[in-house]
């Protein structure tokens, strides 16, 4: 089996796990979705620092799946400082079938979508702010920037278009 990776990345409250999650669901059984959050937050209970336990981990269980999925969604902040060496990794391993996604959201706009979150309760705009990274991309061929203009919908007519299409 050929798998497809998939790279979903941008701010907090952005949309990418709502992304993420729709497309697996929409991809079916036997579509391995590793989100950052459950890793480093679940997983390892460890804070996203240079070096962390969680790159490593997220980056073992993306590979399990090639072979073995058809399709392996990756998806979180991702810092670029942190993580892109990881993700290049990634993109070797897979022998760039890969399909990467940037959420390139205004800060107004990711406030706006995280206001209609339940973890709206959790954090807030302050915390937003803190952890706000313009345009961190990944800056890997063919990386797909969504805007604020887009609706869920869209992002997910994009994604499928291209990976069902090739």
């Amino acid at each position: 089996m050929e798998s497809k990776l998939i790279i979903i990345r941008g701010n907090s409250g952005s949309g990418k796990t709502t992304t993420a999650k729709n497309l697996q669901h929409h991809l079916g059984c036997g579509t391995l979705l590793v989100s950052q959050d459950v890793v480093r937050r679940d997983m390892l209970k460890v804070k996203d620092r240079e070096g962390n336990l969680s790159i490593d981990l997220i980056r073992q269980i993306t590979e399990y799946g090639k072979g073995k999925c058809e399709f392996v969604i990756v998806e979180g902040i991702m810092y670029t400082k942190r993580y892109a060496e990881m993700l290049n990794q990634l993109i070797e391993f897979f022998d760039h079938r890969v399909y990467t996604y940037y959420f390139d959201l205004s800060f107004e706009e990711t406030v706006k979508r995280h206001n209609t979150r339940s973890k709206k309760f959790e954090f807030g705009e302050d915390a937003l702010r803190r952890w706000w990274n313009q345009s961190d991309y990944l800056g890997v061929d063919g990386e797909t920037l969504f805007t604020d203009e887009m609706t869920e919908d869209e992002v997910m007519e994009v994604i499928l278009s291209q990976i069902e299409n090739s």
